[in-house]
This record gives structure tokens, C-alpha cells and sequence, in this order.
């Protein structure tokens, strides 16, 4: 999200220009699919990870520009909330050693950044929501100075026509209120990036919306918010209710939302460019004078600039992205259904089962969405957000079924095959799934050591139970144990 975009008005021409553009970009799109000009030889992986920052008590520091100032490293960005930044970690091909060198790479970055924040006073912590967040984190107070985050906030504001409501039950149930998109910040992640051909991509994408829930149960990462423990993955409804530029009476109209789950199985990676176009009104109508056709037929590459910007304001969980490397344009699925953590270990333990068990589904010879339901899988997706290792879904040839159960059954033999498609070594990719193995035995994840030490905390204060909570995650993030293996 960290495009800069100048603080502006737009105008009711701006909008048709734009509106104009984005078509236009899009007939571009699909010749360039005619044509196959995209790279697809030798497809790349790769990771980013959205991190929050503390001070020493455990309550968010609001420092991410002194934060960025001191790392003085460009993998670092600035992202949505002064209590995130974001670490891209360098693309990698997988039959290369990229899960290791994956986890190389983010564990040395992440202690040399950590070292360097602390000076400022500001700590890292990988969780999906910050469990020390309060109500006076929520105004616009908190957004980060990029005008793009204001002027999003603005329009998405302005959409709704009201403040933005937040309903969540689980344990306990939370009701609030916001006049900015501050929530959305309290929503970090992962994601997972998998280069695939045009052919391919509908096959990736549709693999990717089949396993979001088993991602999710054995994931789950975010149990608390504003002080209440609600689902296990609480980032899921949150995200969904802080950019909902509906009002009620659109949302009983069936107007779809723009964090997204999809409503149908894909036959192309236009079918989801199209959609975006054709359902969502532009948030950001900023246009660029660039040609795409022009360009096109001048043997260039075009940026498709405005087509572009806008599906980043579209938050499907599984994301299409159309990208230029080297002057050559390719396709990505990007994956940013889970939090980020406990710790690197477990992070990059989701990327090889998410690496993996996504190539052997897509590669199958009896597509397995083929034998579901899409609203099979949105609701799996939903139960899983909501109950964590818990969960029961639907599979087919199975029914119901516990997420953990098929996950240690099936898909981790599937998971491993696919790692071998890639040309993951056996030691690597053993090590990995081992970790998942161990969550789905122990039954525990982030979310659930989570709640069960704050359990151990009920006869005290609930935000000090919180503080004292994240400050022991925080030493069990930097031990780079897995969260099973914690006390």
C-alpha cells in the first residue's frame, strides 16, 4: 500500500477520465494475454511481512518515520498505521534454497532493523493485531504521513457517507465506531507471492481459494482487539467492516464489498481484472498520461498505470497483480490471507505450506474446486478465521472435517509433493511442514498460546494481562522458536 499519491481533490471528470483510462488499460491487458508477452520461465516466489511496533511497556509506539529513519534500509517501507512498517523480503526461486534463503534474509533483517528501532524507542512484534491497541489509537491521528493513506481514508469515508462500524462477536463481542480507516492498520499480514504463467493462473488462483481456510486455522494469529478476545484470525472481520464503503442499504442491495473473498471459481486472470472494473468505483481516479496501446504497439511494456492502482484498492485475499521485471510484465497470486509470526521459523513454515500445497493442487489432474462449491469454500473460510485449530470444514470426499485433522491426513503429504515439483530439497522441506505437523498435534498456534496465557492472566487487569502477554510473545519471538514449542 505504499504508493505515494499526492493529496488531492477529484473531480466529477477526473472520475470519467479515469473511468475511460482503466478500460482502456484493460483492452491492453487482455491483448497482452493474446499475445503471451509475459515471463513465465523460470517463475519467482516471494515474501512481505507487515509488522507492528511497541515500546517497552508493550503499547504501540507511533514511530514509524523515526522507526524507517534509523533502519536506513530501502527492504523497509513505511505502511498505513505510525505503529507498522513493512519488510519486502528479495524475490527467490524455490528449487533454489528460497524458503531457507527466505528465512535467512528476514531473520538477519528483521534483528539489524530491531537493534536500530530500539534506539527510537520502537520494538517489532509479528502478530496480526496489536492486542494492546486502544480506542485512542483509532483516530486519524494515527495514519502515516504518506498523503496516500489520508486521501484513501478521505474517499472511502466519503463513499460510505458515515463513520465506519465495527461489529465483532466471539468470546466476547466488540462495538465501535471509526471516522478514519486507523482499523484497517490494526490488520498485518503476510503475503505470499507465486509467479505463474497466464494459462496457469486461474488454476493457482482457484488452488489458493480452496486452501485459505486450512492456512487460516493452522495460522491464526490475531485473538484480541480493543481489549476483547473475538475470532482467533481477527484480521478477517476487521479488515472487512474498516474498508466497507457500503452503506447498510447497499449491502442489502447485494453491492459487493471491497475486501473481497470472490463469489465464483476463475477460468483466467481476466475474469478478475474484469470484475474489478465492472463492480467497484475508482478510490484513487489519479490518471497518468501514458498510452498504454501506444506503447503496446511500439514494442514497449505499459505500466497500465490506472488499472493497476486501482485493484490495489480492491483487497481480494488472494490478489491478482500484473508486474514489470526488467522491462518484462508477468503475473503474480499474491496471498495475504495471514498474519505475520509468531516468529520467522513459523512464518516462513506457512510460505512452504502454502508453496507447496498450492502447486500440487494446481497441478492436479482432477481440479479439486471442480468438486466444491465456492461458498464451500468462503464459509470453510470464515469458520476457520473464526475458530483457529478448532475449526470443522467441509472437503470433499471427506465432509466434515477437522481442519487439523485433514491438514495432517492429506494435505501435508500433498504439501511435500509439491515442494518436490518446485525442487525444495527434502531436508528443507521436511523441516518446515514439520512445524505445521507439530501445531496441528499440539493444537497450538499464535492465537491459541495467545489466549491460553492470557487465560493464565484473568485476575488481572486486562490490558496489563495484555502488556505482560506481548512482552513474553515478544522473548518467544526472538528465541525463533516455533510457537508450539513454547512454554
Amino acid at each position: 500500500m505504499g504508493e505515494e499519491v499526492e493529496l488531492q481533490e477529484f473531480s466529477r471528470a477526473d472520475r470519467t477520465r479515469h473511468r475511460e483510462k482503466v478500460r482502456r488499460c484493460l483492452d491492453v491487458f487482455a491483448r497482452m494475454l493474446r499475445e503471451a508477452r509475459f515471463d513465465t520461465d523460470d517463475p519467482m516466489t516471494g515474501l512481505e511481512v507487515e509488522l507492528n511496533l511497541v515500546d517497552d511497556r508493550g503499547d504501540p509506539a507511533l514511530k514509524n518515520a523515526e522507526a524507517l529513519a534509523a533502519i536506513a534500509n530501502p527492504e523497509f517501507q513505511t505502511e498505513l498505521g505510525q505503529f507498522n512498517i513493512e519488510i519486502n523480503v528479495p524475490p527467490a526461486k524455490l528449487r533454489e534454497g528460497g524458503l531457507t534463503t527466505f528465512e535467512d534474509s528476514l531473520r538477519g533483517s528483521l534483528n539489524e532493523a530491531e537493534s536500530k528501532s530500539s534506539d527510537v524507542g520502537a520494538h517489532m512484534v509479528m502478530i496480526g493485531i496489536l492486542p494492546t491497541l486502544a480506542e485512542g489509537h483509532m483516530g486519524v491521528a494515527s495514519l502515516s504521513a504518506n498523503p496516500r493513506y489520508k486521501l484513501l481514508s478521505e474517499q472511502i469515508l466519503n463513499a460510505r457517507g458515515e463513520d465506519i462500524t465495527i461489529s465483532i462477536s466471539g468470546p466476547e463481542r466488540l462495538e465501535t465506531t471509526a471516522d478514519s480507516i486507523v482499523p484497517e492498520a490494526a490488520c498485518t499480514s503476510t503475503q505470499f507471492h507465486v509467479q505463474t504463467s497466464p494459462d496457469q493462473f486461474a488454476a493457482y488462483w482457484n488452488a489458493s481459494q480452496a486452501i485459505a481456510a486450512v492456512q487460516l486455522a493452522v495460522g491464526a494469529n490475531s485473538p484480541y482487539l480493543l481489549g476483547k478476545q473475538l475470532w482467533r484470525e481477527t484480521r478477517i472481520p476487521l479488515f472487512e467492516q474498516a474498508t466497507d464503503t457500503r452503506s447498510e442499504e447497499l449491502k442489502a442491495q447485494g453491492v459487493r464489498p471491497r475486501v473481497w473473498f470472490g463469489e465464483r471459481w476463475v477460468t483466467s486472470v481476466f475474469d478478475l481484472f474484469e470484475e474489478n472494473v465492472r463492480f467497484f468505483p475508482a478510490l484513487l481516479p489519479v490518471t497518468e498520461d501514458e498510452d498504454p496501446l501506444e506503447v503496446l504497439e511500439s514494442g514497449g511494456t505499459p505500466t497500465l498505470h490506472e488499472l493497476r492502482l486501482h485493484n490495489g484498492t480492491i483487497y481480494r485475499w488472494n490478489r491478482p497483480v500484473y508486474d514489470i521485471a526488467a522491462g518484462v510484465p508477468h503475473l503474480r497470486v499474491e496471498n495475504r490471507l495471514l498474519a505475520a509470526g509468531p516468529t520467522v521459523a513459523d512464518t516462513i513454515a506457512n510460505a512452504a505450506f502454502y508453496f507447496g500445497l498450492v502447486r500440487a493442487l494446481a497441478e492436479g489432474e482432477r481440479p479439486l474446486w471442480s468438486q466444491m462449491s465456492f461458498s464451500a469454500a468462503e464459509e470453510n473460510f470464515h469458520v476457520a478465521a473464526q475458530q483457529g485449530v478448532d475449526a470443522q470444514i467441509y472437503w470433499p470426499g471427506v465432509g466434515q472435517v477437522r481442519a487439523t485433522e485433514l491438514i495432517l491426513r492429506r494435505l501435508l503429504p500433498m504439501a511435500r509433493e509439491g515442494l518436490d515439483s518446485w525442487g525444495v530439497s527434502a531436508e528443507e522441506g521436511d523441516r518446515l511442514l514439520g512445524i505445521i505437523e507439530q501445531r496441528c498435534l499440539t493444537g497450538v498456534n499464535g492465537a491459541e498460546w495467545f489466549v491460553r496465557r492470557m487465560a493464565d492472566r484473568s485476575d488481572m487487569d486486562r490490558y496489563d494481562a495484555l502488556r505482560a502477554t506481548l512482552l513474553e510473545y515478544r522473548q518467544g519471538m526472538h528465541t525463533n522458536e516455533p510457537v508450539h514449542t513454547w512454554d
